[in-house]
């Protein structure tokens, strides 16, 4: 029977917002947000476009050379052509490399990277199956931590025992609308961060939270050189700032209250440790240096007067401070996020209803919304059978380049192993990843890169063998988040499009032919699965009703929790019946154990330490590069396609600089421009903005890498993808996070012939001989 002018509607989810999926005659021809949500993003219209693009990976590919050669160190991927070949043969040849490289050189020999967002699908989340499939075979190098708050969550595991304060139940909005009276925002609260919320949004309502909590009179200070990172709605103060230079103005603020007598003594020796070693830096006892407003202002560029009110203010009222992921994306990431709570301990405000510290309100949707504390179920990955399979997430340029070498890592020595095979599934490292230049060199030293991937993008280009991967609306699944007050059901709406298969059915066929099918299955295929962690869920919930009817109705709202939460309530109530689960019990504002480690670049309380690269050290006609995240798509998540598409200027991304800054350049809006350092260099549109901090540029991430050449070293990008440009250094010896928000850059127009984005064409393809 024909599908010619059938329409079929089923409901899916992505990490940007729930919807429900048009299909007419066999392609998806509408995306209706789920009724559900207040404020469904624009970025949701992409899918159509994507689903059915041009650029699809249609059948399994190998790299000619590779088909030919076999694997080899020393290829600059990217610039060969592809031979397609079917399933049965690809999927030996990856069985085949897998178990030659186990056999010869160990486990520890493939790198099962697979960093990212992918979908967020509980079963069918690529890096979760990526991992399990490789624990199953024996084990891998992974990573651990994050790129989003790498540095943070190590800082904080020392500081607060845990990463609570960055990734779990922070204060609530209900709590902030009652009680907060001034909220302290370092890196503001951008509107564009709210559309996305790992792992499923039945709901965005953070913006909504932000204006619900100024009608209470709330009142906002935002902190950050872009004054657009301070919605409108928020009517809130904006304070100028130094990129990379807050912690400077977060201990200035600490040492007006302690030489004002203002700050809380009470609280300051019973919560926490070590504060008098952190006062003896503060008052210059420990270095000669006083860090008062009068030190921190050239530092900032905000003036000592607006600092030392702001810290006045702080005592004066209930006060909420934050800050956002940014702002430990940098070098000495940690550092703002300690000397913030420890500033927050010299208020004494800390476990009280609407006051005290957390992490990332302004960073996704999600933070702070009131819920329910209900399991999310989750595909188990396993355990990793290598007792040291594991890299800090932002150090693969490391791990690619140094092989045997050793790094410092948070009080231990890790040793890069020699890598022969990358398994990538989900994500895009060129997308991520700092220095991409030498992300690439590194790239070429592997004998073998296997990814699966639903489209062309510039990771598939670089790869020797390329599985071709379904989207979430091609397969049943669930989606679900920490951060949201819903299970969203994902129908498959469209079958497998041209010859693509579910990651789980990829690696399924793969463990049956190295032996371990049954244990990676454990009996189930997708639809098995999905009902399982469903009903897990179930376990000793009264709120969750049976699959059928869930999978029917197409989501489960939880109820409104009964009483508003607020951090660290129970420690401040009985810190002895409710320690932290830090060495001493306490808030370490200073730490023993960090200080036994030895490190220069974090010692054991928080410090200044100017970063390597930031306005205090540039040249005359160098700016400060902001690479934050996009408006119009997640990451590098469809880019190309829909409003990322149409927020382009000849394909490429727009950098934005001040009016001044512009003019100072002979840079008008529209002018096609180059940025470079030492690095490397990209193309960029112009637009300007009188309302940003003098002297800095933003040049949003996400756009497809686009090298003019693949096989030179350093080849100009045409795209406009800032991460040619970023350092690939860590945070520091602690958390060797991402410092990607250090970065200097000369910004002048682009002259001669333009070339073309290419980001989004097919590769080229040959016959096979």
């Amino acid at each position: 029977m024909s599908d010619e002018g059938v329409t079929t509607r089923g409901w899916s989810a992505t990490h940007w917002g729930a919807f429900e999926a048009e299909v007419t005659d066999g392609r998806l021809t509408a995306i209706h947000p789920f009724y559900k949500d207040v404020a469904a993003p624009p970025i949701l219209s992409g899918m159509i476009e994507s689903t059915h693009a041009a650029n699809r990976v249609r059948r399994p590919s190998v790299r000619e050379g590779y088909l030919r050669n076999g694997p080899t160190r020393g290829v600059m991927r990217g610039s060969e052509p592809f031979v397609e070949i079917p399933w049965d043969e690809a999927l030996d040849l990856v069985a085949e490399r897998l178990a030659s490289v186990r056999d010869v050189h160990g486990n520890e020999a493939i790198f099962g990277g697979s960093y990212g967002w992918s979908s967020a699908g509980r079963v069918n989340h690529a890096r979760t199956l990526t991992h399990r499939f490789l624990n199953h075979f024996g084990g891998h190098t992974g990573q651990v931590q994050n790129y989003s708050w790498g540095a943070g969550e190590i800082i904080l595991n020392h500081v607060l025992g845990d990463r609570e304060a960055v990734s779990g139940y922070v204060t609530d909005w209900t709590n902030i609308c009652d009680h907060t009276d001034l909220m302290v925002l370092f890196g503001g609260a951008p509107d564009k961060n709210f559309q996305v919320t790992s792992g499923g949004a039945g709901r965005h309502e953070s913006a909504s939270w932000f204006v619900r909590a100024r009608e209470a009179g709330t009142k906002f200070v935002v902190i950050s050189p872009l004054k657009s990172d301070a919605p409108e709605a928020l009517g809130a103060e904006w304070i100028s700032i130094r990129p990379g230079t807050d912690t400077a103005m977060m201990l200035a603020m600490a040492q007006v209250l302690l030489a004002e007598g203002l700050a809380d003594r009470g609280f300051i020796d019973r919560y926490t440790t070590g504060f008098d070693a952190f006062a003896a830096y503060l008052d210059g006892t420990e270095d000669g240096v006083v860090k008062s407003p009068e030190w921190a202002a050239p530092i900032t560029g905000v003036p000592a007067e607006v600092i030392r009110d702001l810290a006045h203010r702080l005592v004066a009222s209930r006060s909420l401070m934050s800050a956002t992921w940014s702002l430990q994306r940098a070098d000495h990431g940690e550092q703002p996020y300690w000397a913030l709570i420890a500033l927050a301990a010299a208020v004494g405000q800390i476990g009280l209803p609407g006051g005290g510290v957390a992490f990332g309100y302004g960073s996704i949707n999600g933070y702070g919304t009131p819920r329910r504390s209900v399991r999310v179920p989750y595909m188990p990955s396993g355990q990793n059978p290598l007792a040291a399979g594991a890299i800090p997430c932002a150090r693969i340029g490391d791990l690619l380049t140094r092989p045997g070498e050793s790094v410092a890592f948070d009080g231990r020595e890790i040793t890069y192993p020699d890598i022969r095979v990358i398994y990538w599934a989900g994500g895009n490292p060129f997308h991520h990843h700092q220095d991409l230049n030498r992300l690439r060199r590194g790239w070429a030293n592997v004998e073998t890169v296997i990814v699966h991937e639903p489209w062309w993008t510039p990771l598939a280009k670089q790869a020797d063998i390329v599985l071709p991967a379904t989207t979430p609306i091609e397969r049943p699944d669930f989606a679900a988040s920490s951060r949201d007050n819903f299970i969203l059901a994902m129908h498959p709406v469209l079958p497998p499009q041209h010859e693509a298969r579910d990651d789980y059915v990829i690696f399924a066929d793969l463990a049956k032919r190295l032996g371990f099918e049954d244990a990676f299955t454990e009996g189930r295929d997708i639809m098995g699965w999905t009902r399982h962690l469903y009903e897990q869920a179930r376990v000793g919930s009264d709120l969750i009703p049976p699959f059928e009817d869930f999978w029917a109705e197409g989501h489960v709202e939880f109820p409104a929790p009964d009483a508003p939460a607020v951090m660290l309530q129970a420690f401040r109530v009985d810190p002895k019946a409710h320690p932290l689960p830090t060495p001493s019990g306490r808030i370490e504002v200073s730490s023993d154990t960090i200080g036994s480690f030895g490190y220069d670049d974090c010692p054991s309380h928080p410090v200044w330490i100017a970063p390597k690269e930031y306005l205090g050290r540039a040249a005359p006609d160098e700016l400060h590069l902001l690479t934050n995240q996009p408006a119009t798509k997640l990451h590098s998540q469809l880019d190309g396609v829909g409003v990322s598409k149409s927020a382009k200027r000849d394909g490429r991304e727009v950098v934005t600089l001040n009016t001044e800054d512009a003019a100072a350049r002979a840079l008008a809006p529209g002018d096609t421009v180059r940025i470079y350092n030492a690095r490397g260099a990209c193309l960029a549109v112009v637009a300007t903005d009188a309302d940003m901090r003098p002297g800095v540029a933003c040049l949003p991430t996400g756009s497809w890498y686009d090298p003019t050449d693949f096989s030179h070293a350093t080849p100009l990008e045409k795209s406009g993808n800032p991460n040619v440009l970023t350092r690939d250094e860590g945070t520091s010896k602690l958390a060797q996070g991402c410092a990607a928000q250090s970065l200097l850059v000369r910004i002048e127009k682009a002259t001669g012939p333009v070339p073309p984005v290419t980001a989004h064409d097919l590769p080229a393809f040959v016959e096979r001989d």
